[in-house]
């Protein structure tokens, strides 16, 4: 590959965890540099499918990638934060080529609050109108599976070997997992760990706005905002006629309302509780910790007794 500007951290995951979170409040450390464009998805190489292609953004070339990255050299901490990467079995390797020191940042949430939480971003935004259970079965059960071709409600949160994978290949010291729920209760003390993580002042930590909500949830204003926002023009529109901070704008004031995210059902809930319970204990077990922040949807939910237990669909063959 090229020999010029690759960043050295990566903020690679999980979907729906934080990232954008991070990415805005890392943009603001002066000896951090990170692109416009939040989310290249350079190292998964997307080939997204016919219906999908114009839902998704990514970088497809090393020109492009490096242009994003024009003047970058001046600052000690360059960086990517693609949340595909923890899932893309390949992204690890990719990365390592170019950059074989590179620190890479992990965030972690409740798996079934992320899958609930991307369901909701993607039915507010067109992408399927299916009530929650039936789209999780949906995608659980397709043969097909990709970055931009179906939804990975469930693989994306299965985090342990995706983490194995990254301290396999880059070393368990250059590996920072982290979490959700504290960067909610405690951002500084987080974000002090990441500055630490990456050699950086982590006294500029303090004059970071973290009193700003970024991306928190919102409900579309009516199913003509849906239509828009699934649509191949309007996309189009957005992402390519206007600068991305007017496009972010337009989709979150004027798409979008203030309301309470509606709860998930308890079908669901229970489906993805039975699926992720062993792969809970397995993370704790390979990061030899107690994680209960990953638990928190079990919290407050008490199953009906008389109901029977949710039945889980054969997953398909295939690599997955």
């Amino acid at each position: 590959m090229s020999q010029g500007i690759w960043p050295n951290f990566y903020i690679v995951g999980a979907v729906k965890s934080g990232t954008t979170s991070l990415y805005a409040y890392l943009r603001q450390h002066p000896q951090v540099f990170l692109p416009a464009m939040k989310e290249p998805h350079f190292f998964t190489r997307p080939h997204p499918s016919p219906e999908q292609a114009h839902l998704i953004q990514y970088v497809a070339n090393v020109e492009q990638y490096q242009h994003l990255y024009r003047g970058a050299n001046q600052f000690p901490r360059i960086g990517d934060a693609s949340p595909s990467y923890l899932w893309c079995e390949e992204a690890p390797e990719r990365i390592h080529a170019v950059q074989p020191d590179a620190r890479i940042i992990v965030i972690l949430r409740d798996p079934v609050q992320r899958a609930y939480a991307q369901y909701l971003m993607d039915f507010n935004e067109g992408v399927l109108d299916l009530p929650f259970m039936a789209a999780l079965q949906r995608d659980w059960t397709r043969p097909d599976k990709g970055w931009g071709i179906s939804q990975l409600y469930v693989e994306l949160g299965r985090y342990t070997a995706q983490i194995i994978r990254y301290q396999q290949r880059f070393g368990a010291e250059h590996v920072h997992v982290c979490l959700l729920e504290d960067l909610k209760k405690n951002p500084l003390m987080v974000l002090e760990g990441i500055a630490d993580f990456l050699d950086i002042d982590r006294a500029a930590m303090r004059a970071i706005d973290l009193e700003t909500a970024h991306n928190a949830h919102r409900l579309p204003r009516g199913n003509w905002a849906r239509r828009l926002a699934s649509g191949r023009l309007s996309r189009f529109i957005g992402e390519h006629l206007f600068p991305h901070s007017w496009g972010e704008y337009i989709w979150r004031h004027i798409f979008l309302r203030a309301g309470r995210k509606p709860p998930m059902d308890s079908a669901a809930r229970r489906f993805l509780q039975e699926l992720y319970a062993p792969e809970i204990e397995r993370l704790e077990h390979f990061l030899n910790r107690p994680l209960p922040e990953l638990r928190v949807s079990w919290k407050d939910f008490e199953p009906i007794k008389d109901s029977k237990p949710s039945t889980l669909p054969q997953k398909p063959s295939g690599n997955i």
